[in-house]
């Protein structure tokens, strides 16, 4: 089945947009759920937040209430629920519940299919400052779907967004670059967007960086640099990049001295292809991890073990290897 594609909110960030957004003072009620959203009182939050949204028709708190069922904050999640209440926040002007609503059209999900409809609503969320939905419409127009297909037409509204600064959208550009045909794929740009995106910490756009250096894509292959962006990425966990910065470590270059890898080397190779191990899904994926790891384990220590694996539990806990 396919499933609408949402942007994730920091509680924090979201509820100062919010009020940002609004053209009024919040209500009490809005108040009063925000201090208890604070304090993870979701229930006090969610009643707070739905009392404005039913009484007051706010379309802020209407918004927030799709957020709870969207992310299950402290109940069941209900995609189902949450589109009903996206839509009236998109009705009442919240350029983001907009564009939630233009990816449940575009997906047909817990609605009927309206890619055309879906790109309206893009274009008003982005005619109100929220950019990435130019990013949205643009795969409509790299497609064809809901609209005549003009992947030149993609790009440029694409990278109007990636100009104003949104980040996520700095990394969107950049894939439609890296993986567009002919007429538009463009390497040293794709680079610079992802360098861009990168330096805002950016993880996906690491990972890309670490695929073009990796690849020889537009550029040399430079292995020490593929696995610097792969392992940057890795470190903050990207999950895609554990088996290859795991696997650039188990083929790296040998001491010449020993023609063996170094105990660093091999030591990273074991701890990023255990992340690899816990996070794979693909079938494909876990034979390739499980295969590494067997040539890890007929030459690293046994004793090794124990050390590194509570390295990888403390990563999986906190953001760090």
């Amino acid at each position: 089945m396919k499933t609408a594609r949402f942007l994730v909110f920091g509680l924090g960030v979201l509820f100062i947009l919010n009020f940002a957004q609004a053209e009024d003072e919040p209500s009490a009620d809005l108040v009063k759920a925000q201090k208890a959203m604070a304090e993870k009182d979701y229930d006090e939050a969610f009643a707070g937040y739905m009392k404005a949204a039913e009484d007051q028709n706010d379309a802020l708190a209407q918004f927030t209430v799709g957020l709870f069922y969207q992310n299950g904050w402290g109940r069941p999640a209900s995609p189902a629920k949450a589109y009903v209440w996206f839509e009236k926040a998109a009705l009442g002007g919240i350029p983001a519940a907009q564009h939630f609503l233009g990816d449940y059209l575009v997906a047909g999900v817990y609605c009927k299919a309206d890619p055309a409809k879906a790109a309206l609503w893009y274009e008003k969320a982005a005619a109100l400052g929220h950019y990435i939905s130019l990013c949205s419409l643009a795969e409509l127009y790299m497609t064809g779907t809901g609209v005549e297909k003009n992947p030149v037409k993609a790009i440029a509204l694409c990278r109007e967004a990636a100009e104003k600064g949104s980040v996520p959208a700095q990394v969107r550009l950049g894939m439609f670059l890296l993986d567009g045909d002919e007429s538009i794929r463009d390497y040293a740009e794709a680079y610079r967007w992802f360098e861009i995106a990168a330096e805002n910490n950016l993880p996906e756009a690491q990972y890309y960086l670490g695929v073009m250096h990796r690849d020889g894509l537009g550029r040399p292959k430079e292995l020490k640099a593929g696995r610097y962006w792969f392992e940057s990425a890795a470190s903050l966990k990207y999950g895609p990049a554990y088996l290859p910065v795991g696997e650039l470590y188990f083929n790296g270059p040998v001491d010449p001295n020993t023609g063996k890898l170094s105990a660093g080397d091999l030591a990273k190779a074991y701890l990023w292809l255990s992340a690899a191990e816990r996070e794979a899904k693909e079938p494909e994926e876990k034979k390739q991890v499980n295969e590494l790891l067997e040539k890890v384990d007929r030459i690293m220590p046994e004793s090794w073990k124990p050390g590194l694996d509570a390295k990888v539990d403390a990563h999986f806990s906190t953001s760090n290897l």
